[in-house]
């Protein structure tokens, strides 16, 4: 028997719409319209990151948004850290998904994966993990992580405490747009996916990723869902933001 199609899933991430708004202060552009826009234009979820020190995604966002998500009966996606601040935030909202990521206050953007080969990490990022799956049984959690094999065997412990990994995909995309060899880290990835569904977690990719970067990672059909979030928002500018949704949807579809 032919094992089933899957059509990967498009999660926008539009925390730099956010970006915009705050750099002037000003109520626009809405987050809330982002949101719509996207799932309009075949979004399967919306990922917004709450950072701790809020440059772009504020309180607010984050139920009104989740208030979009639950009109067009679609996940709300909230990265965040594992700071008590914004678990108790995470708690109230109650997102459907809840990816946990390593935050660093001086960094551009999140610059890999959650260092759970650190004990004092793995063991914080456990007691977060069985905190949410008591209190909020029906959000799933997610792990931002790398996919070498010291991580992936942290996982294994972790796994009854999540649901998915999500690979950071930052050096791949650097190097796809460096025109590097992409063959390590398309072998990597597929070794990590048989550990990980091994384990029977969902593969989810993140970071970095462009509308031709994800091109290889599709062909390869090893990941369940990706989160793009940065060049939709740049491309916006030039295309609008529902074209840009709209066409990167349809080149995903071609490889289902």
């Amino acid at each position: 028997m032919t094992a089933p199609k899957i059509t990967p899933r498009l999660g926008v991430n539009i925390d730099h719409v956010a970006t915009l708004r705050q750099a002037r202060g000003e109520l626009y552009p809405s987050v809330v319209d982002a949101a719509r826009i996207c799932l309009e234009q075949g979004a399967d979820q919306i990922t917004i990151h709450l950072r701790e020190d809020r440059r772009h995604i504020q309180d607010t966002d984050v139920e009104s948004v989740g208030l979009v998500t639950k009109k067009f009966e679609k996940p709300l996606n909230l990265e965040m850290g594992c700071s008590d601040g914004i678990i108790e935030i995470a708690l109230a909202v109650v997102p459907d998904w809840i990816c946990l990521v390593p935050e660093n206050r001086q960094e551009r953007t999140t610059e890999g994966g959650l260092n759970i080969k650190n004990e004092a990490t793995y063991q914080r990022v456990l007691a977060v993990c069985q905190r949410f799956k008591k209190i909020l049984p029906t959000t799933r959690i997610s792990l931002f992580v790398e996919s070498d094999q010291d991580t992936l065997d942290r996982i294994t412990s972790l796994a009854p405490s999540i649901d998915a990994v999500e690979i950071h995909t930052g050096h791949f995309a650097r190097d796809f747009i460096s025109g590097n060899d992409l063959r390590d880290h398309l072998k990597q990835y597929k070794t990590a996916h048989e550990h990980i569904k091994r384990l029977g977690l969902s593969y989810h990719a993140g970071h970095g990723l462009t509308g031709e970067s994800v091109v290889p990672l599709l062909e390869a059909k090893i990941f369940e869902e990706y989160n793009i979030g940065h060049w939709i928002i740049a491309e916006a500018v030039f295309k609008g933001l529902g074209a840009v949704v709209r066409d990167l949807n349809n080149l995903i579809k071609q490889y289902s």
